[in-house]
């Protein structure tokens, strides 16, 4: 039998710990003290430096994100990015590659339960993104909205999608008395996620907004207060949160891949906030991935804007037939993978143009045949790709 974490007492400013029962047991769950933190957190030339750096790198991630002349093109590509890695976390299996082979060309594989799972998260984020764009708030309400979407017919669609837990949950371990972490009990639910709801919001004072994700991030995941999701959920809070405060005008900095490559450090940093209530060390953390992923992130923006303008260059020297080809070049700037009858259907090209355009932008070096035949014949935007999965996966 698997032993028991040692105990642990946590000091004010984390929370405090409270006796419950959950499958036969009678455990200490962590119910977190609410935000801002108190004492307030100690900015010291550390960390000041580190949220500087932050700051800065989102600045920059901002402005060349103007250098896309269709931005949302890019975004459509770079948050599959997001939602495959935050994924791979929970331990999915699925790429990038697979999941936009899905969705373009409908094309199922070995993993197909798992990249709909994926899809999942996409769709879970688009809500929320475009519900916030609309003008609605950040709120208990859009997450429970978003949650609902996220367990849609994946795994975890028969743990309670869009509620909050009734149930005592807990993570690692095979019971609740040998869990590496065991969150509030389900009746601390409503009322810790209530404060931080407010937090959010700038109540009882205003925070910095990066200041202010790094804190709700952890927070949540401290109450954990869904019986399932509440890892992917929580990654997108931040990008949530810097939408809410307007920190950046496209949503296009996400935590996923630092946070994976990181793992070990990361759960460490947690539970250092939930037995010291170390804040300081958690943000120092936190904000060096904030200043990486923003500064890589811009770099992807450049070397996309490059290609497509070489790509550009390129198919204007096919003449006549570079006008329909460059239609098509704008659909895989979007969609990276299609087929000729994709292609047809969603620029309202006849089948015959449409093919050859694909046939010309491979012949220059645009785009790779790879599988199917005829109608189903699918063409990857290769160098696109390349660009997107740099360090994450092998693309096709």
């Amino acid at each position: 039998m698997e032993n028991a974490p040692p105990p642990f007492s946590p000091s004010p400013r984390a929370g405090r710990l409270e006796m419950t029962k959950a499958g036969g047991e009678t455990v200490r769950a962590f119910v977190p003290a609410p935000l801002p933190p108190h004492p307030p957190i100690r900015l010291d030339a550390q960390l000041q430096d580190i949220l500087e750096r932050a700051n800065l790198a989102v600045g920059r991630l901002d402005g060349v994100a103007t250098l896309l002349p269709e931005a949302d093109l890019f975004l459509y590509s770079y948050i599959r990015k997001e939602a495959v890695l935050s994924s791979q976390i929970e331990g999915t299996q699925s790429s990038l590659s697979e999941l936009l082979l899905y969705e373009s060309a409908g094309a199922p594989g070995a993993l197909i339960d798992e990249v709909k799972e994926v899809s999942r998260y996409v769709a879970a984020m688009d809500h929320g993104l475009k519900r916030m764009a609309e003008g609605f708030p950040l709120s208990l309400r859009l997450m429970r909205e978003m949650h609902a979407i996220l367990l849609k017919g994946a795994r975890g669609a028969d743990k309670e999608p869009g509620e909050f837990r009734r149930s005592q949950n807990w993570i690692g371990g095979s019971r609740p008395g040998n869990a590496r972490y065991v969150p509030p009990p389900a009746h601390e639910v409503l009322p810790a996620m209530g404060a931080l709801e407010k937090f959010i919001h700038d109540k009882p004072h205003r925070v910095s907004p990066l200041l202010k994700a790094g804190l709700a991030h952890v927070q949540f995941e401290s109450i954990h207060p869904f019986l399932d999701g509440n890892g992917r959920l929580g990654r997108l809070l931040i990008a949530l949160v810097l939408a809410n405060d307007k920190v950046l005008a496209r949503p296009l900095l996400y935590l996923s891949l630092y946070f994976k490559e990181n793992r070990e450090a990361y759960y460490e940093k947690l539970q250092d906030v939930r037995r010291n209530g170390n804040w300081e060390n958690w943000l120092v953390f936190y904000l060096t991935g904030v200043a990486e992923v923003a500064d890589q992130a811009a770099l992807t923006v450049r070397r996309a804007s490059a290609l497509f303008a070489k790509h550009r260059e390129k198919i204007r020297s096919l003449g006549r037939a570079g006008f329909t080809a460059e239609r098509v070049h704008g659909l895989l700037e979007r969609r990276v993978v299609s087929t000729a009858s994709r292609a047809a259907k969603e620029l309202r090209l006849s089948f015959p143009a449409a093919a050859k355009a694909l046939r010309n932008l491979k012949a220059i070096g645009v785009t790779r045949e790879i599988t199917g035949k005829g109608p189903a014949k699918i063409y990857v935007y290769q160098p696109y790709l390349d660009i997107l999965t740099q360090g994450t996966e092998n693309p096709f």
